[in-house]
Protein backbone atom coordinates (compact mmCIF):
# COMPACT_ATOMS: atom_id res chain seq x y z
CA UNK A 1 0.00 0.00 0.00
CA UNK A 2 2.80 2.20 1.05
CA UNK A 3 4.77 1.54 -2.34
CA UNK A 4 0.96 2.68 -4.51
CA UNK A 5 1.26 5.79 -2.76
CA UNK A 6 4.25 6.87 -3.07
CA UNK A 7 4.49 5.78 -6.75
CA UNK A 8 0.55 7.89 -6.89
CA UNK A 9 2.45 10.79 -5.66
CA UNK A 10 5.75 10.67 -7.96
CA UNK A 11 2.84 10.64 -11.09
CA UNK A 12 1.76 13.48 -9.67
CA UNK A 13 4.98 15.19 -9.17
CA UNK A 14 5.48 14.52 -12.65
CA UNK A 15 2.90 16.77 -14.31
CA UNK A 16 5.01 19.64 -12.30
CA UNK A 17 7.62 21.74 -14.59
CA UNK A 18 11.03 20.38 -13.83
CA UNK A 19 11.76 24.02 -12.20
CA UNK A 20 9.60 23.05 -9.74
CA UNK A 21 10.55 19.75 -8.87
CA UNK A 22 12.93 19.19 -5.83
CA UNK A 23 15.59 17.10 -5.19
CA UNK A 24 14.79 13.25 -3.93
CA UNK A 25 16.71 14.56 -0.57
CA UNK A 26 15.28 17.58 -0.40
CA UNK A 27 13.40 18.42 3.38
CA UNK A 28 11.13 20.33 1.26
CA UNK A 29 10.21 17.78 -1.28
CA UNK A 30 8.93 15.66 1.89
CA UNK A 31 6.71 18.44 3.05
CA UNK A 32 5.47 18.89 -0.21
CA UNK A 33 4.64 14.52 -0.47
CA UNK A 34 3.23 14.58 3.03
CA UNK A 35 0.34 17.19 2.35
CA UNK A 36 -0.40 15.97 -1.00
CA UNK A 37 -0.75 12.47 0.62
CA UNK A 38 -3.24 14.02 3.27
CA UNK A 39 -4.97 16.14 0.60
CA UNK A 40 -5.16 13.14 -2.13
CA UNK A 41 -5.65 10.00 0.27
CA UNK A 42 -7.06 11.24 3.82
CA UNK A 43 -10.41 9.32 5.10
CA UNK A 44 -11.83 12.70 5.07
CA UNK A 45 -12.19 16.20 3.51
CA UNK A 46 -9.15 18.59 4.51
CA UNK A 47 -9.12 22.16 4.20
CA UNK A 48 -5.90 22.71 1.73
CA UNK A 49 -5.35 26.34 2.86
CA UNK A 50 -5.74 25.97 7.16
CA UNK A 51 -3.21 22.43 6.40
CA UNK A 52 -0.72 24.56 4.81
CA UNK A 53 -1.17 27.46 7.40
CA UNK A 54 -0.88 25.04 10.10
CA UNK A 55 2.42 23.89 8.61
CA UNK A 56 4.21 27.12 8.51
CA UNK A 57 2.96 27.88 12.13
CA UNK A 58 4.38 24.07 13.13
CA UNK A 59 7.74 25.12 12.02
CA UNK A 60 7.88 28.40 13.31
CA UNK A 61 7.05 27.23 16.93
CA UNK A 62 10.27 25.12 16.85
CA UNK A 63 12.57 28.45 16.51
CA UNK A 64 12.37 31.40 18.47
CA UNK A 65 9.48 33.07 20.20
CA UNK A 66 9.06 36.16 17.97
CA UNK A 67 9.05 34.81 14.94
CA UNK A 68 5.21 34.22 13.68
CA UNK A 69 2.41 33.56 10.93
CA UNK A 70 -0.44 35.43 10.81
CA UNK A 71 -3.37 35.39 8.62
CA UNK A 72 -4.83 38.12 5.77
CA UNK A 73 -7.51 39.10 8.54
CA UNK A 74 -4.53 39.01 11.44
CA UNK A 75 -1.79 40.84 9.24
CA UNK A 76 -3.99 44.08 8.30
CA UNK A 77 -5.56 44.38 12.08
CA UNK A 78 -1.85 44.02 13.62
CA UNK A 79 -0.23 46.45 10.99
CA UNK A 80 -3.23 49.45 11.68
CA UNK A 81 -1.71 50.61 14.48
CA UNK A 82 1.18 50.95 13.76
CA UNK A 83 1.04 52.60 10.29
CA UNK A 84 -1.15 55.89 12.07
CA UNK A 85 -4.55 55.20 10.68
CA UNK A 86 -7.05 53.54 9.75
CA UNK A 87 -10.41 53.94 7.93
CA UNK A 88 -13.87 54.14 9.67
CA UNK A 89 -16.23 56.27 11.52
CA UNK A 90 -13.75 57.53 14.22
CA UNK A 91 -14.94 57.15 17.54
CA UNK A 92 -13.80 55.39 21.01
CA UNK A 93 -16.05 53.08 22.69
CA UNK A 94 -16.81 50.99 25.19
CA UNK A 95 -19.69 47.41 25.50
CA UNK A 96 -22.29 48.61 28.37
CA UNK A 97 -24.54 45.38 28.69
CA UNK A 98 -24.60 44.65 24.99
CA UNK A 99 -24.33 48.13 23.47
CA UNK A 100 -22.18 50.07 22.37
CA UNK A 101 -21.91 53.28 23.64
CA UNK A 102 -19.44 56.50 22.42
CA UNK A 103 -16.96 56.96 24.84
CA UNK A 104 -16.08 60.11 22.52
CA UNK A 105 -16.01 60.84 18.63
CA UNK A 106 -12.62 61.63 17.03
CA UNK A 107 -12.05 65.60 16.92
CA UNK A 108 -13.35 66.61 13.63
CA UNK A 109 -13.63 62.73 12.81
CA UNK A 110 -16.42 61.77 10.28
CA UNK A 111 -18.76 60.76 13.85
CA UNK A 112 -18.44 64.20 15.35
CA UNK A 113 -18.97 65.96 12.24
CA UNK A 114 -22.72 64.55 11.28
CA UNK A 115 -23.06 65.18 15.74
CA UNK A 116 -22.66 61.69 17.06
CA UNK A 117 -22.25 62.84 20.79
CA UNK A 118 -20.17 61.00 23.69
CA UNK A 119 -22.95 58.70 25.70
CA UNK A 120 -24.60 58.31 22.48
CA UNK A 121 -25.59 54.07 21.74
CA UNK A 122 -24.90 52.95 18.33
CA UNK A 123 -28.01 49.81 17.77
CA UNK A 124 -28.02 49.29 14.96
CA UNK A 125 -25.51 49.51 11.14
CA UNK A 126 -26.78 49.45 8.02
CA UNK A 127 -29.93 48.46 9.50
CA UNK A 128 -28.56 45.40 11.45
CA UNK A 129 -28.82 44.93 15.37
CA UNK A 130 -25.82 45.05 16.89
CA UNK A 131 -27.14 45.37 20.49
CA UNK A 132 -28.53 43.29 22.70
CA UNK A 133 -27.40 40.04 20.24
CA UNK A 134 -24.42 39.53 22.05
CA UNK A 135 -22.20 40.40 19.01
CA UNK A 136 -18.55 40.18 19.54
CA UNK A 137 -16.93 43.37 19.86
CA UNK A 138 -14.21 42.51 16.88
CA UNK A 139 -17.40 42.00 14.91
CA UNK A 140 -18.61 45.08 15.35
CA UNK A 141 -15.20 47.07 14.72
CA UNK A 142 -16.00 45.00 11.20
CA UNK A 143 -19.34 46.61 10.49
CA UNK A 144 -18.10 50.06 11.87
CA UNK A 145 -15.10 49.86 8.92
CA UNK A 146 -14.96 50.55 5.88
CA UNK A 147 -13.02 52.13 2.81
CA UNK A 148 -12.73 55.52 2.66
CA UNK A 149 -15.46 57.67 1.31
CA UNK A 150 -17.99 54.78 1.51
CA UNK A 151 -20.82 55.91 3.35
CA UNK A 152 -22.73 53.56 6.83
CA UNK A 153 -26.37 54.32 8.36
CA UNK A 154 -25.90 53.83 12.41
CA UNK A 155 -29.27 54.10 14.36
CA UNK A 156 -28.62 55.61 17.47
CA UNK A 157 -30.56 56.08 20.78
CA UNK A 158 -29.77 59.49 22.81
CA UNK A 159 -30.43 60.02 26.56
CA UNK A 160 -33.21 62.19 26.75
CA UNK A 161 -34.67 61.56 23.00
CA UNK A 162 -37.29 59.39 22.62
CA UNK A 163 -36.52 58.40 18.73
CA UNK A 164 -34.14 56.14 17.30
CA UNK A 165 -31.80 58.56 15.39
CA UNK A 166 -30.31 57.87 12.08
CA UNK A 167 -27.40 59.24 11.51
CA UNK A 168 -24.97 58.62 7.79
CA UNK A 169 -21.61 58.57 8.33
CA UNK A 170 -18.56 58.35 5.49
CA UNK A 171 -16.07 56.55 6.20
CA UNK A 172 -12.41 58.36 6.37
CA UNK A 173 -8.93 57.97 7.30
CA UNK A 174 -9.06 57.94 11.61
CA UNK A 175 -5.50 58.67 12.91
CA UNK A 176 -4.21 56.20 15.68
CA UNK A 177 -1.99 58.38 17.75
CA UNK A 178 1.14 56.79 19.80
CA UNK A 179 1.90 59.60 22.12
CA UNK A 180 -0.45 58.99 25.10
CA UNK A 181 0.30 61.94 27.06
CA UNK A 182 2.69 65.51 26.70
CA UNK A 183 2.86 68.06 29.46
CA UNK A 184 4.75 70.08 32.03
CA UNK A 185 4.82 68.14 35.10
CA UNK A 186 7.31 70.97 36.55
CA UNK A 187 8.43 74.51 36.13
CA UNK A 188 11.47 73.55 33.30
CA UNK A 189 10.22 69.54 33.14
CA UNK A 190 8.01 68.24 30.25
CA UNK A 191 6.65 64.69 30.20
CA UNK A 192 6.03 63.02 26.93
CA UNK A 193 4.47 59.47 27.12
CA UNK A 194 4.80 57.21 23.83
CA UNK A 195 2.76 54.28 23.46
CA UNK A 196 4.28 52.38 20.76
CA UNK A 197 6.83 53.54 17.92
CA UNK A 198 4.26 53.54 14.33
CA UNK A 199 4.75 54.70 11.27
CA UNK A 200 4.14 58.77 12.85
CA UNK A 201 5.69 58.62 16.22
CA UNK A 202 8.83 60.81 15.12
CA UNK A 203 6.21 63.62 13.86
CA UNK A 204 4.20 63.48 17.09
CA UNK A 205 6.99 63.35 19.05
CA UNK A 206 8.03 66.52 17.72
CA UNK A 207 5.45 68.56 17.81
CA UNK A 208 4.94 67.55 21.63
CA UNK A 209 8.35 68.45 22.15
CA UNK A 210 8.08 71.72 20.56
CA UNK A 211 5.12 72.68 22.42
CA UNK A 212 7.38 71.67 25.27
CA UNK A 213 9.64 73.86 24.65
CA UNK A 214 7.79 76.96 24.45
CA UNK A 215 6.38 76.01 27.76
CA UNK A 216 10.41 76.46 28.65
CA UNK A 217 11.24 73.07 29.28
CA UNK A 218 14.89 72.23 29.60
CA UNK A 219 14.90 68.84 31.17
CA UNK A 220 12.39 65.60 29.52
CA UNK A 221 10.74 62.91 30.90
CA UNK A 222 11.02 60.20 28.25
CA UNK A 223 8.29 57.71 29.49
CA UNK A 224 8.39 54.28 27.90
CA UNK A 225 6.44 52.39 30.42
CA UNK A 226 4.50 49.41 28.94
CA UNK A 227 5.86 50.34 25.46
CA UNK A 228 6.04 47.04 23.50
CA UNK A 229 8.02 48.97 20.59
CA UNK A 230 7.18 48.84 16.89
CA UNK A 231 8.70 50.35 13.80
CA UNK A 232 12.71 50.13 14.21
CA UNK A 233 12.60 53.79 11.91
CA UNK A 234 10.49 55.69 14.63
CA UNK A 235 13.34 54.36 17.48
CA UNK A 236 15.94 55.26 15.23
CA UNK A 237 14.61 58.92 14.02
CA UNK A 238 13.62 59.80 17.95
CA UNK A 239 17.31 58.69 19.42
CA UNK A 240 18.47 60.64 16.89
CA UNK A 241 17.22 63.77 18.22
CA UNK A 242 19.16 63.63 21.68
CA UNK A 243 22.78 62.33 20.03
CA UNK A 244 25.66 63.95 18.66
CA UNK A 245 26.81 63.17 14.73
CA UNK A 246 28.26 59.72 13.99
CA UNK A 247 26.72 58.41 17.84
CA UNK A 248 26.10 54.64 17.51
CA UNK A 249 22.01 54.13 18.20
CA UNK A 250 22.07 50.09 17.32
CA UNK A 251 23.45 47.74 15.06
CA UNK A 252 21.78 44.44 13.86
CA UNK A 253 23.60 40.76 13.09
CA UNK A 254 22.60 37.76 12.31
CA UNK A 255 23.51 34.40 10.68
CA UNK A 256 22.82 35.60 7.16
CA UNK A 257 22.24 39.26 7.97
CA UNK A 258 25.52 41.53 7.57
CA UNK A 259 26.19 43.85 10.67
CA UNK A 260 24.07 47.13 9.58
CA UNK A 261 24.66 49.78 11.25
CA UNK A 262 22.39 52.62 12.61
CA UNK A 263 23.74 56.04 13.75
CA UNK A 264 22.98 59.63 14.69
CA UNK A 265 23.01 62.55 11.76
CA UNK A 266 23.66 65.32 14.14
CA UNK A 267 20.87 67.29 13.63
CA UNK A 268 19.20 66.77 16.78
CA UNK A 269 16.51 69.43 18.27
CA UNK A 270 17.23 67.57 21.68
CA UNK A 271 20.81 67.61 22.23
CA UNK A 272 21.06 70.34 24.83
CA UNK A 273 17.95 69.08 26.70
CA UNK A 274 18.70 66.57 30.17
CA UNK A 275 16.85 63.71 29.71
CA UNK A 276 15.34 60.59 32.16
CA UNK A 277 13.83 57.75 30.39
CA UNK A 278 11.29 55.66 32.36
CA UNK A 279 11.00 52.13 31.81
CA UNK A 280 9.66 49.09 33.65
CA UNK A 281 9.29 44.98 32.38
CA UNK A 282 6.89 45.42 29.66
CA UNK A 283 9.19 48.12 27.83
CA UNK A 284 10.43 45.85 25.06
CA UNK A 285 12.01 45.80 21.29
CA UNK A 286 11.79 49.99 20.06
CA UNK A 287 11.57 51.19 23.42
CA UNK A 288 14.88 48.90 24.25
CA UNK A 289 16.65 50.67 21.38
CA UNK A 290 15.72 54.38 22.39
CA UNK A 291 16.75 53.05 26.34
CA UNK A 292 19.72 51.23 25.04
CA UNK A 293 21.34 54.36 22.47
CA UNK A 294 20.78 57.25 25.21
CA UNK A 295 22.13 54.53 28.39
CA UNK A 296 25.07 53.43 26.60
CA UNK A 297 26.44 56.88 24.98
CA UNK A 298 25.97 58.43 28.54
CA UNK A 299 23.25 60.73 26.77
CA UNK A 300 20.46 60.38 30.23
CA UNK A 301 19.39 58.95 33.06
CA UNK A 302 17.41 55.55 32.53
CA UNK A 303 14.61 55.02 35.45
CA UNK A 304 12.48 52.25 36.82
CA UNK A 305 13.15 48.49 36.34
CA UNK A 306 14.89 45.93 33.98
CA UNK A 307 13.39 45.72 30.41
CA UNK A 308 11.57 43.04 28.81
CA UNK A 309 14.63 41.74 26.56
CA UNK A 310 12.99 41.74 23.31
CA UNK A 311 16.16 41.84 20.98
CA UNK A 312 14.87 40.02 17.70
CA UNK A 313 14.70 41.17 14.40
CA UNK A 314 11.85 39.79 12.31
CA UNK A 315 11.50 40.69 8.68
CA UNK A 316 8.16 40.32 7.13
CA UNK A 317 7.78 38.26 4.61
CA UNK A 318 4.76 39.01 2.77
CA UNK A 319 2.34 35.73 0.92
CA UNK A 320 0.30 36.17 -2.29
CA UNK A 321 -3.25 35.78 -0.25
CA UNK A 322 -2.16 38.93 2.30
CA UNK A 323 -0.76 37.08 5.02
CA UNK A 324 2.66 36.80 5.97
CA UNK A 325 5.49 35.28 7.70
CA UNK A 326 7.65 37.34 10.23
CA UNK A 327 11.04 35.62 10.45
CA UNK A 328 13.46 36.53 13.28
CA UNK A 329 16.68 37.21 10.75
CA UNK A 330 19.09 39.20 13.24
CA UNK A 331 19.94 40.26 16.98
CA UNK A 332 19.61 44.07 18.10
CA UNK A 333 22.86 44.86 19.76
CA UNK A 334 23.39 48.80 22.34
CA UNK A 335 26.05 50.98 20.94
CA UNK A 336 28.20 49.17 23.74
CA UNK A 337 27.58 46.02 21.99
CA UNK A 338 24.82 44.25 24.39
CA UNK A 339 22.64 42.33 22.77
CA UNK A 340 18.71 42.96 24.27
CA UNK A 341 17.54 39.65 23.72
CA UNK A 342 16.84 37.67 26.62
CA UNK A 343 18.17 34.00 26.70
CA UNK A 344 14.75 31.96 25.25
CA UNK A 345 14.93 27.95 24.71
CA UNK A 346 13.73 27.11 21.04
CA UNK A 347 10.17 25.79 20.86
CA UNK A 348 9.69 26.50 24.31
CA UNK A 349 7.76 29.12 24.38
CA UNK A 350 5.51 28.70 27.92
CA UNK A 351 9.17 28.91 29.47
CA UNK A 352 9.38 32.44 27.69
CA UNK A 353 6.16 33.80 28.34
CA UNK A 354 6.85 32.73 32.35
CA UNK A 355 9.48 34.97 32.91
CA UNK A 356 7.92 37.84 34.11
CA UNK A 357 6.14 35.58 36.54
CA UNK A 358 9.84 34.26 37.53
CA UNK A 359 11.26 37.59 37.60
CA UNK A 360 8.62 38.35 40.40
CA UNK A 361 8.97 35.29 42.54
CA UNK A 362 13.00 35.51 42.51
CA UNK A 363 12.73 39.00 43.68
CA UNK A 364 14.09 40.89 41.16
CA UNK A 365 11.14 43.16 40.49
CA UNK A 366 11.27 44.25 44.10
CA UNK A 367 14.47 43.96 45.56
CA UNK A 368 18.14 45.37 43.39
CA UNK A 369 20.19 43.09 45.48
CA UNK A 370 18.42 39.64 44.22
CA UNK A 371 20.20 40.38 40.74
CA UNK A 372 23.00 39.10 39.95
CA UNK A 373 25.50 39.77 36.41
CA UNK A 374 28.03 37.48 35.71
CA UNK A 375 31.65 39.11 34.60
CA UNK A 376 30.97 37.61 31.05
CA UNK A 377 27.77 39.72 30.82
CA UNK A 378 30.26 43.32 31.54
CA UNK A 379 30.00 46.13 29.49
CA UNK A 380 30.97 50.06 29.50
CA UNK A 381 29.51 53.16 28.18
CA UNK A 382 30.89 54.71 25.37
CA UNK A 383 31.66 58.04 27.16
CA UNK A 384 32.35 57.69 30.79
CA UNK A 385 32.95 53.76 30.63
CA UNK A 386 30.29 53.26 33.00
CA UNK A 387 29.74 49.51 34.12
CA UNK A 388 26.57 47.95 32.16
CA UNK A 389 25.21 44.46 32.00
CA UNK A 390 24.54 42.37 29.06
CA UNK A 391 22.11 39.32 29.45
CA UNK A 392 18.77 40.61 28.10
CA UNK A 393 16.69 43.65 28.49
CA UNK A 394 18.25 47.16 29.78
CA UNK A 395 19.07 47.33 33.66
CA UNK A 396 18.31 50.97 34.54
CA UNK A 397 20.70 53.40 36.58
CA UNK A 398 17.82 54.26 39.23
CA UNK A 399 16.06 50.87 40.33
CA UNK A 400 12.33 51.35 41.29
CA UNK A 401 11.05 48.43 43.06
CA UNK A 402 7.41 46.86 42.22
CA UNK A 403 5.00 47.83 45.07
CA UNK A 404 2.87 45.11 45.35
CA UNK A 405 1.06 46.30 48.34
CA UNK A 406 -0.41 48.73 45.79
CA UNK A 407 -3.15 46.86 44.01
CA UNK A 408 -4.69 44.52 46.21
CA UNK A 409 -5.37 40.76 46.06
CA UNK A 410 -9.17 42.30 46.17
CA UNK A 411 -8.46 45.25 43.94
CA UNK A 412 -6.99 42.68 41.28
CA UNK A 413 -10.29 40.77 41.84
CA UNK A 414 -12.75 43.64 41.68
CA UNK A 415 -10.88 44.11 38.13
CA UNK A 416 -11.03 40.30 36.84
CA UNK A 417 -14.71 40.52 37.16
CA UNK A 418 -14.23 44.26 35.04
CA UNK A 419 -16.61 45.57 38.67
CA UNK A 420 -14.79 48.22 38.53
CA UNK A 421 -14.85 49.62 34.63
CA UNK A 422 -18.52 48.66 34.31
CA UNK A 423 -19.15 50.81 37.46
CA UNK A 424 -17.20 53.73 35.49
CA UNK A 425 -19.28 53.72 32.74
CA UNK A 426 -22.83 53.34 33.92
CA UNK A 427 -21.37 56.59 36.35
CA UNK A 428 -20.15 58.35 33.54
CA UNK A 429 -22.90 57.87 31.24
CA UNK A 430 -25.89 58.96 33.49
CA UNK A 431 -23.54 61.97 34.64
CA UNK A 432 -21.72 63.85 31.79
CA UNK A 433 -23.04 66.15 31.07
CA UNK A 434 -23.42 67.67 34.74
CA UNK A 435 -19.62 67.09 34.59
CA UNK A 436 -18.93 68.73 31.54
CA UNK A 437 -21.00 71.77 33.03
CA UNK A 438 -19.43 71.74 36.40
CA UNK A 439 -16.40 71.52 35.09
CA UNK A 440 -14.93 74.30 32.32
CA UNK A 441 -11.17 73.09 32.81
CA UNK A 442 -9.14 69.96 33.84
CA UNK A 443 -7.10 71.94 36.20
CA UNK A 444 -10.56 73.20 38.30
CA UNK A 445 -11.30 69.19 37.72
CA UNK A 446 -8.07 68.03 39.14
CA UNK A 447 -8.14 70.26 42.44
CA UNK A 448 -12.25 70.16 43.70
CA UNK A 449 -13.71 66.76 41.75
CA UNK A 450 -13.92 63.73 44.02
CA UNK A 451 -15.24 60.59 43.41
CA UNK A 452 -18.47 59.97 45.18
CA UNK A 453 -18.58 57.95 47.91
CA UNK A 454 -21.87 56.10 46.76
CA UNK A 455 -19.86 55.09 43.38
CA UNK A 456 -17.50 53.14 45.73
CA UNK A 457 -20.05 51.63 47.89
CA UNK A 458 -21.63 50.42 44.30
CA UNK A 459 -18.22 48.48 43.54
CA UNK A 460 -18.20 47.41 46.97
CA UNK A 461 -21.65 46.05 46.98
CA UNK A 462 -21.52 44.36 43.29
CA UNK A 463 -18.44 42.37 44.50
CA UNK A 464 -20.14 41.01 47.31
CA UNK A 465 -22.89 40.08 44.83
CA UNK A 466 -20.02 38.39 42.71
CA UNK A 467 -18.64 36.62 45.64
CA UNK A 468 -15.40 38.88 45.76
CA UNK A 469 -14.91 40.65 49.15
CA UNK A 470 -11.96 41.84 51.07
CA UNK A 471 -9.98 39.68 54.01
CA UNK A 472 -10.49 42.50 56.34
CA UNK A 473 -11.22 46.04 56.99
CA UNK A 474 -7.60 46.52 56.56
CA UNK A 475 -7.26 45.60 52.79
CA UNK A 476 -10.65 47.26 51.97
CA UNK A 477 -9.16 50.74 53.49
CA UNK A 478 -6.46 50.43 51.43
CA UNK A 479 -7.94 49.23 47.87
CA UNK A 480 -10.49 52.15 47.98
CA UNK A 481 -8.17 55.63 47.75
CA UNK A 482 -6.44 53.45 45.12
CA UNK A 483 -9.70 52.51 43.10
CA UNK A 484 -10.80 56.25 43.57
CA UNK A 485 -8.00 57.49 41.80
CA UNK A 486 -8.12 54.95 38.91
CA UNK A 487 -11.60 56.43 38.34
CA UNK A 488 -10.87 59.88 38.61
CA UNK A 489 -8.36 59.04 35.83
CA UNK A 490 -11.10 57.29 34.12
CA UNK A 491 -13.44 60.17 34.19
CA UNK A 492 -10.90 62.78 32.96
CA UNK A 493 -10.36 60.70 30.13
CA UNK A 494 -13.77 60.99 29.53
CA UNK A 495 -14.04 64.69 29.65
CA UNK A 496 -10.47 65.94 28.10
CA UNK A 497 -8.35 62.83 26.33
CA UNK A 498 -5.11 60.35 27.37
CA UNK A 499 -3.30 63.13 28.37
CA UNK A 500 -5.48 64.25 31.13
CA UNK A 501 -5.73 60.80 32.43
CA UNK A 502 -2.33 60.38 32.79
CA UNK A 503 -1.81 63.97 34.61
CA UNK A 504 -3.41 62.18 37.46
CA UNK A 505 -2.60 59.14 36.96
CA UNK A 506 0.95 59.76 37.22
CA UNK A 507 0.74 61.12 40.59
CA UNK A 508 0.41 57.81 42.42
CA UNK A 509 3.43 56.05 40.00
CA UNK A 510 6.70 55.33 41.66
CA UNK A 511 8.87 55.44 38.81
CA UNK A 512 7.71 59.05 37.10
CA UNK A 513 7.87 60.68 41.09
CA UNK A 514 11.23 59.22 41.12
CA UNK A 515 12.58 60.54 37.79
CA UNK A 516 10.77 63.84 38.71
CA UNK A 517 12.64 63.92 42.12
CA UNK A 518 16.00 63.31 40.48
CA UNK A 519 15.27 65.96 37.69
CA UNK A 520 14.16 68.42 40.34
CA UNK A 521 16.34 67.30 43.42
CA UNK A 522 13.17 67.61 45.05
Amino acid sequence: MKRYIYLSLLCFFSFLPLSAQLKNDSPLRKLQLAEMAITNFYVDSVNEQKLAEDAIRGMLEKLDPHSTYTDAKETKAMNEPLQGDFEGIGVQFNMIEDTLVVIQPVVNGPSQKVGILAGDRIISVNDSAIAGVKMARIDIMKKLRGKKGTKVKLGIVRRGVKDVLTFIVTRAKIPVHTINASYMIRPNVGYIRIESFGMKTHDEFMTAVDSLKKKGMKTLLLDLQDNGGGYLQSAVQISNEFLKNNDMIVYTEGRRSRRQNFKAVGNGRLQDVNVYVLVNEFSASAAEIVTGAIQDNDRGTVVGRRTFGKGLVQRPIDLPDGSMIRLTIAHYYTPSGRCIQKPYKKGDLKDYEMDLDKRLKHGELTNPDSIHFSDSLKYYTIRKHRVVYGGGGIMPDYFVPLDTTKVTRYHRMLSTKSIIINAYLKYVDANRKVLKAQYSSFDTFNKDYMIPQSLLNEIVAEGKKEKVEPKDATELKATLPQIALKLKSLVARDLWDMNEYFRIWNAQSDIVNKAVELATGK
